[in-house]
C-alpha cells in the first residue's frame, strides 16, 4: 500500500483566508486525511470553520477529522476525531463516537498506548515527533524503527508526524507509515500550500518505490 499523505491545520487562522489556501493545498496532490487542529478557541468558531471547509475535503475526497472534540464530530458531520493523552479514553471515545467514524490516538513514542488504543476501537495510531518541530513540544521522539515494529505486529494503520518534510520523510516511508502527517510543510512552504503538497507526494512515491 502506498503511503498516505494526512495534512494538519494550523492552530490558528482567519477562515476566509485559510479556505483558500486549504483549496490550493487539496489542488495540489492526492490528500488522503485533513485535520482541523483549533486551540483555544470555542465550539461555535470550530463549527463555523467546519461549515466551510468539510465541503471543501469532501469535494476532493479527503477525510475530515476534528483534533479533540470528540462531542462535535456527529454535530458538524466531520469524518471522525484525532484525540491524545490529555483527551478522553480510546474506549470512551469509540462510545461516544459509535461505529463508521474514524478514531485515531496520539501514543508517541509508547507501544504499550498504542495497542491499548487498537483494543478499545481506534482506527489508527500516531507516532512521534520523529524530527525537530516548532508545532508542539513533543512528548517522545521515537526512531522509524517503531513504525517497522508496529507495521510487522499489527494491522491497525499507522501515522508518522513530527518535523516531516519532503527531504527527510524516506525512512519514514521505508519503515511502513501508513500516513505522513504534516503541518508546517505544507501552510509554511514559499512556493505555497499547493506546490507543498506536491513535493511531498512525489518525495513519497519516490520512496515507497526505493
Amino acid at each position: 500500500m502506498k503511503t498516505g499523505l494526512y495534512i494538519i491545520s494550523p492552530q490558528s487562522f482567519v477562515l476566509s483566508d485559510f479556505a483558500v489556501q486549504l483549496e490550493q493545498a487539496l489542488s495540489g496532490g492526492k490528500v488522503d486525511v485533513f485535520q482541523l487542529r483549533l486551540k483555544d478557541v470555542s465550539d461555535d468558531e470550530v463549527i463555523a470553520a467546519c461549515k466551510v471547509l468539510i465541503p471543501i475535503c469532501h469535494a476532493h475526497g479527503t477525510q475530515f477529522i476534528l483534533n479533540d472534540r470528540v462531542g462535535l464530530v456527529n454535530k458538524v458531520g466531520a469524518d471522525g476525531v484525532h484525540i491524545g493523552i490529555e483527551d478522553a479514553t480510546a474506549e470512551e471515545a469509540r462510545k461516544q463516537l459509535g461505529e463508521g467514524k474514524t478514531l485515531g490516538v496520539s501514543c508517541y513514542g509508547d507501544i504499550e498506548r498504542a495497542i491499548d488504543a487498537a483494543e478499545q476501537g481506534a482506527d489508527y495510531v500516531a507516532f512521534g515527533a520523529f524530527y525537530d518541530t516548532t508545532t508542539k513540544t513533543p512528548r517522545a521522539r521515537p526512531t522509524a524503527d517503531i513504525l517497522k515494529w508496529w507495521v510487522d505486529n499489527s494491522t491497525i494503520p499507522c501515522v508518522a508526524i513530527g518535523g516531516i518534510k519532503h527531504h527527510n520523510c524516506a525512512p519514514l516511508v521505508k519503515n511502513g507509515a501508513d500516513f505522513i502527517a504534516v503541518v508546517t510543510a505544507i501552510w509554511d512552504d514559499k512556493d505555497g500550500p499547493g506546490e507543498a503538497v506536491r513535493k511531498l507526494s512525489e518525495a513519497i512515491s519516490a520512496d515507497s518505490k526505493s
